[in-house]
């Protein structure tokens, strides 16, 4: 069932100011690279989909989901074809641990699967046990042992339709 509160939209330039924000929040720091604004070229990558999401119209977290074919040597290329993976984080500190987090992963996930996605990746930090909790609850099992990547060391996970 879809949950409804949530709205995805495609991140602008006008978004810089608002993800620098979020991402100068110490939990979002403790896993995130602070990065400046995304460049028109990155905006414009069909490989990859980054959306502000917003719960009843309020704007609170980051999400991206990418191919997980669009990079030579990515650590999911050998997942099936229309696979895709996904990264996000809340940057209000007042809606992390209250439940949006699985809520909104929950509804982009719906629609990837529903969109055709065979399987959804994620790859968090070993350490980030809030994350692999959450996911875990998703229905993402691991796969294989943690390892290191151009993207830094991750715990990699999956979940099928």
């Amino acid at each position: 069932m879809t949950d409804h509160r949530y709205s995805f939209r495609r991140v602008t330039a006008d978004d810089a100011d608002l993800l620098m924000r979020w991402q100068s929040n110490p939990h979002v720091r403790a896993w995130w690279e602070p990065r400046g604004p995304y460049s028109a070229e990155e905006l414009a990558d069909r490989r990859v989909l980054r959306q502000i999401v917003t719960c009843e119209g309020r704007p609170f977290a980051f999400m991206q989901d990418y191919t997980v074919h669009g990079w030579e040597d990515h650590h999911f290329a050998s997942l099936p074809e229309g696979s895709r993976g996904i990264d996000q984080y809340i940057g209000a500190p007042d809606m992390l641990g209250i439940g949006h987090g699985p809520r909104f992963i929950r509804a982009r996930m719906q629609a990837l699967f529903e969109a055709g996605a065979p399987v959804i990746a994620t790859d968090p930090h070993p350490d980030n046990a809030r994350a692999i909790r959450v996911y875990s609850t998703l229905g993402f099992t691991q796969l294989g042992p943690p390892r290191q990547t151009p993207w830094g060391l991750i715990l990699p996970m999956v979940a099928k339709a």
